[in-house]
């Protein structure tokens, strides 16, 4: 007889009493597992929180796809952002010398890291797509450095859960699980098909979340906060993206 996992047997249980008692109940064996999203709220909370808790139970340890060289897009899709705020003209005009990462929150270590400062960390590459909820979609190599080498330097406690990130243009943050943080696909990038990452597409530096659509990966970070829980930032539905109508889970 082949033996069952406990992850396989908690998903098939989670999928099983959706279909058999309504999505409530499904819910219900999802906060016993930890696995509610913080939009869970509203009519579409239950969607949300079976959603959540089915892919993170399935694809825990799964790659992003990655692509070899020749499949690089020859042009990547420029989407458009809002003009750009005098604080981050400010830092364009020094070339970005002045930028600066602070990673605070539930760590041992709060720290201010300059883009010379994160360079010294292990760099690595990966050729992956952005997938963009509108469609569209492109295939890039990105350059830095994995999210959990920074998150290890600060010493991230045990304690925390999520990751909090911030844009410096005014409104535009997002958040993972500590799962999708420690992801060795997630990256703080500053680089883009051997060279520097461009303006338009996020530089100086650019939270790539290869495994989710390209909502998720932020440009123009400042800022990282560690935290037990999302109930504090913004709405407390866990990111801009739910706020404006977007689901914060928005696994791929």
């Amino acid at each position: 007889m082949r033996k069952i996992s406990r992850r396989r047997l908690i998903t098939s249980g989670v999928v099983a009493t959706a279909g058999v008692a309504g999505l409530a109940a499904a819910t219900r064996i999802a906060a016993r597992h930890g696995l509610i999203p913080p939009d869970c709220r509203g009519v579409y909370g239950p969607g949300e929180t079976l959603t959540y808790a089915a892919q993170k139970l399935l694809t825990r340890h799964s790659l992003a796809r990655e692509f070899p060289r020749s499949m690089i897009s020859a042009k990547p899709f420029l989407n458009a952002v809002a003009p750009f705020s005098d604080a981050f003209k400010a830092h364009q005009a020094l070339g970005f010398s002045d930028w600066t990462l602070k990673v605070d929150g539930m760590v041992a270590r709060p720290t201010t890291f300059s883009l010379s400062d994160l360079r010294t960390l292990p760099r690595k590459s990966q050729i992956t797509e952005v997938a963009c909820e509108e469609g569209w979609s492109y295939i890039a190599e990105w350059i830095g450095t994995p999210l959990s080498h920074v998150l290890h330097e600060v010493g991230v406690l045990p304690e925390a859960r999520y990751v909090v990130y911030y844009s410096i243009e005014p409104d535009w943050w997002e958040s993972v699980d500590m799962a999708d943080a420690l992801h060795p696909q997630t990256f703080l990038t500053m680089g883009m098909n051997d060279g520097d990452l461009p303006v338009g597409f996020g530089g100086p530096l650019r939270l790539r979340v290869p495994r989710q659509l390209g909502y998720k990966s932020v440009k123009f970070i400042t800022r990282i906060t560690a935290t037990d829980s999302l109930r504090g930032f913004g709405k407390g539905l866990g990111s801009a993206s739910p706020e404006g109508g977007y689901s914060w889970f928005a696994g791929i």
